[in-house]
C-alpha cells in the first residue's frame, strides 16, 4: 500500500510541475560525454535548434548529452526542463535547467519524458538511452501515443543498431513500415526540418513565447 501511495504521489508531483511547460521535445543520450566531445557539441546545437522552433527542451536533467541539450536551449532563450532520477551514485541536476523534478522510479520518469513531448531526439547513449528509444518506438508502433517524430542522431555510433533493425525486418519480427517511424541523420538542420514538418505542422502547434513563465524548482 505504501509503495502504491508513493508511486501515486510521484505521478501527481510530476504532473503538477510539468503541466504548464508547453509543447516539449525530449532529448535522450548519455550522461558520460564531456563538454568538448563532438556528441556534446551536437546535442547543444540540437537544444538550440529546438528552442528556435519554439519548443520547451526536456531531458533527464543530468550531465553529458542531457546537459548539452538543456544548455543549448537556455543559451537560445528557450525553456529548459529536467526530469532527474535518484541513483545510488547521485546524479545532480545540470546547471542549465529552469525547472527540474527528481524521481524515485524510472518508469514514472519515463512517463513524464514522453507525456509532454511531440518529438524525440536520440543521441548516442547506453542502456538507459536504448530503453528510452525503444519505449518511445513501441508506444508509437502500438498506437499508445500519436505518431510523433523520432530522430536518431549519430549515424556511425548506431550503424550496428540500424543493421539489427533490418535483421528484425528480415526475420519478420517487425514490419518494414516500422522503420519509417525512425529518421536517422547527423544534420541538425535536417532534424529540425523533420520536426517542423511532422510535429509543428502536423499537429498545428504554436511556438511557446520565450521565457514566458516563471519556472521554479520542484524537489521530492
Amino acid at each position: 500500500m505504501w509503495t502504491v501511495l508513493r508511486i501515486m504521489a510521484e505521478f501527481i508531483r510530476g504532473f503538477r510541475a510539468l503541466h504548464f511547460v508547453g509543447p516539449c521535445v525530449t532529448v535522450f543520450g548519455s550522461a558520460r560525454f564531456k563538454d568538448d566531445h563532438p556528441y556534446y557539441i551536437l546535442a547543444r546545437d540540437v537544444g538550440s535548434g529546438l528552442s528556435r522552433l519554439g519548443f520547451t527542451v526536456m531531458t533527464g536533467g543530468g550531465p553529458g548529452i542531457m546537459e548539452a541539450a538543456n544548455r543549448g536551449a537556455k543559451e537560445s532563450g528557450g525553456i529548459s526542463i529536467g526530469c532527474n532520477i535518484r541513483l545510488p551514485k547521485e546524479q545532480l541536476p545540470n546547471p542549465y535547467l529552469d525547472r527540474f523534478v527528481v524521481f524515485r522510479y524510472f518508469f514514472v520518469r519515463k512517463v513524464m519524458l514522453i507525456k509532454y513531448s511531440y518529438a524525440f531526439v536520440v543521441l548516442p547513449g547506453g542502456f538507459g538511452t536504448m530503453d528510452e528509444l525503444f519505449e518511445a518506438m513501441t508506444l508509437i508502433q502500438t498506437g499508445k501515443i500519436r505518431n510523433f517524430p523520432v530522430v536518431l542522431m549519430g549515424r556511425n555510433f548506431y550503424v550496428q543498431l540500424l543493421e539489427f533493425l533490418q535483421k528484425m525486418v528480415a526475420n519478420g519480427t517487425i514490419n518494414p513500415a516500422d522503420l519509417d517511424l525512425l529518421m536517422v541523420t547527423d544534420s541538425v538542420d535536417e532534424a529540425m526540418a523533420h520536426i517542423q514538418k511532422f510535429a509543428i505542422e502536423k499537429f498545428e502547434l504554436r511556438p511557446v513565447p520565450k521565457r514566458s513563465r516563471v519556472l521554479g524548482e520542484t524537489r521530492p
